[in-house]
């Protein structure tokens, strides 16, 4: 760090703590402040799409900037997923690992006090994470995730921050359903705990530390419909169940699901918790008041989500990063091929498509499988006709996946696809039906956003399949809609035949359902039916692929289709528009 790097840091604490103690504010106001799930928007500029943006983390810092001249103790958190989206972490996870990672500089700038480990940050592999624990001049939080050799959480249950004589504790915990998602070798020596049970067994100790505040920092999602009587607890979206099960807590921040929440709970205790879920990808900042009366825990707790489109970028922050910008341009701006047309994911939803194709291609090619499952990772992106960058390849494949070849029956083939086409397409009775499955209002018509529809479900499951030529007969119900006529280089298919498949590690570990609820294959027999993984990320082997190939020619493969074909021709018209606007 240079000098006038140093002097910089040490002025932006000066000026805060200095504007800090001349607010005037009540010495018993402490405020919390959470960002979550950033996913590398750190500079006000995206790099995927080459262009600037309104809300970033240097917004972020000038409203940080502004709460802590107006409150004299103000606590920084984060909830997770900072590892993963924009190319600016891509590039210090693992093409620059030699100098400091970007996120851990901006995080220590900022000055956070915690942050709590999310399933993108443990995707990026234990080099990476291993790596920003010894960066990060805070702890990085998950209780739940506990070390298989010694029993102990492998990173920090909870921190106790004390501020102007307050005492609060930072209890972190993460999704459960990790192993569900990702390869075990990014997370070896890791077992991901019940989130209920390890709050109710880490809470007596943090009450014995006697603190003011109890705040939870869970990278876990929030649904109302877990706190009902019998409602379904599960570990990707389990908040709800902590807040309301295991009293002690005052308030909760989510994150992971991606969600916006402001509101009050009352748990088993009869106490209130405040909930607080701050969005993402710097967008939003989440904030507790809480008002510490003299011999009690506290006298009131309120919440707000503000915008941090409100702030402009932090001029500070800027002078501290904004060189970083050059660095990762270069790297996303780089030629790697040449495409001869436009590709999108918008006909991704409508048949077969250049956009899932190459993917498919890729992932063929990659590992020599019979067949390849893939899905639109984004809903609406393009990559233009032309020179291609490392950046388009951000658009084609969002995710750090490995990819994996695995062993499925014929018949379990058929099965996978009828799950994903009942995710993601309805049962038409006639030419005016709704083809695909929305979300829906109380008029049972698709609901709008700005004039918009939304798919009921996530794109990156729904799932086509290339090297097999089939048929969807959307008239018939869900489960029997799948025909398949052959293989796509003409030999036939075979129910009762074993084939090698190519599918990403998310997939291939039982996310989204496909292997599990759709093929029927039970979850410890997962690990059985794989052949292979990748020792890196599919988007690494992509990005090598089509830098030997220099020549695209994108184009569907149409060894697929959906009939009646003049129904969905003119269901595509109408449905186009509903989803995109034009």
């Amino acid at each position: 760090m240079n000098i006038s790097s140093l002097i910089r840091r040490l002025s932006f604490f000066i000026l805060t703590i200095f504007l800090a103690s001349c607010s005037g504010k009540k010495e018993n106001r402490v405020v919390i402040l959470e960002t979550t799930d950033v996913h590398g928007v750190i500079l006000p500029y995206d790099f995927i799409e080459k262009e600037e943006i309104d809300v970033s983390q240097a917004g972020v810092a000038a409203y940080l900037k502004k709460a802590r001249a107006e409150n004299k103790t103000v606590i920084l958190l984060d909830d997770g997923d900072n590892l993963q989206g924009q190319p600016a972490v891509y590039y210090y996870n693992f093409i620059d690992t030699v100098s400091p990672h970007l996120n851990a500089e901006v995080m220590n700038y900022m000055g956070y006090d915690a942050a709590t480990a999310g399933n993108h940050d443990i995707e990026a592999g234990h080099s990476v994470y291993d790596r920003l624990v010894r960066e990060y001049n805070f702890p990085l939080l998950a209780a739940n995730a506990v070390d298989t050799e010694t029993g102990n959480p492998y990173f920090k249950p909870y921190v106790i921050v004390e501020r102007n004589g307050i005492k609060i504790a930072i209890f972190g915990l993460t999704t459960p359903a990790i192993p569900g998602w990702l390869p075990p070798e990014l997370y070896e020596g890791i077992e991901f705990r019940d989130m209920l049970e390890t709050a109710k067994l880490w809470m007596p100790v943090i009450e014995k530390e006697k603190p003011d505040i109890i705040a939870g920092l869970f990278h876990s999602g929030w649904d109302d419909r877990e706190i009902e009587p019998g409602g379904d607890f599960s570990g990707d979206a389990g908040s709800a169940t902590v807040a309301r099960e295991v009293p002690g807590f005052d308030v909760i921040f989510n994150g992971h699901d991606h969600n916006i929440v402001n509101k009050k709970i009352i748990n088993i205790a009869g106490d209130t918790v405040l909930i607080l879920d701050g969005g993402s990808r710097s967008q939003k900042i989440a904030r507790a008041d809480i008002i510490v009366a003299p011999g009690k825990k506290h006298m009131t707790i309120t919440g707000q989500i503000l915008d941090v489109e409100d702030y402009k970028p932090d001029k500070g922050f800027l002078d501290e990063f904004g060189d970083y910008r050059e660095i990762i341009s270069n790297y996303v701006d780089k030629v790697i091929a040449t495409s001869k047309a436009d590709i999108s994911s918008r006909d991704s939803y409508f048949g077969p498509s250049a956009f899932v194709d190459m993917i498919h291609e890729l992932q063929l090619d990659i590992t020599g499988a019979d067949i390849s499952f893939a899905a639109p990772l984004s809903f609406d992106v393009k990559i233009s006709s032309g020179p291609v960058t490392v950046g388009d390849m951000f658009k084609l494949y969002r995710f750090e996946n490995m990819l994996y070849t695995m062993s499925l029956t014929g018949e379990e083939v058929r099965k996978y696809l009828e799950f994903s086409y009942s995710d993601w397409m309805n049962t038409m009775k006639g030419p005016g039906d709704l083809l695909l499955k929305y979300r829906l209002g109380k008029d049972g018509k698709p609901s709008l956003t700005n004039g918009n529809a939304w798919l009921k479900n996530q794109p990156y499951n729904f799932d086509s399949a290339a090297g097999i030529d089939y048929v969807v007969d959307v008239t018939k119900p869900e489960g029997q809609r799948i025909l398949i006529k052959s293989l796509s280089n003409g030999n036939p298919f075979d129910v009762n035949k074993t084939y090698t498949v190519a599918v990403n590690s998310y997939r291939g570990n039982g996310g989204g359902g496909h292997l599990t609820q759709g093929a029927g294959i039970g979850k410890e027999e997962l690990t059985k039916r794989l052949i292979s993984s990748t020792e890196r990320d599919l988007r690494y082997y992509i990005l090598k692929s089509l830098e030997s190939i220099k020549i695209i020619e994108p184009r569907a493969s149409d060894n697929w289709k959906i009939i009646p074909e003049e129904w969905v021709r003119k269901a595509k018209q109408r449905e186009f528009k509903l989803l995109f606007g034009r």
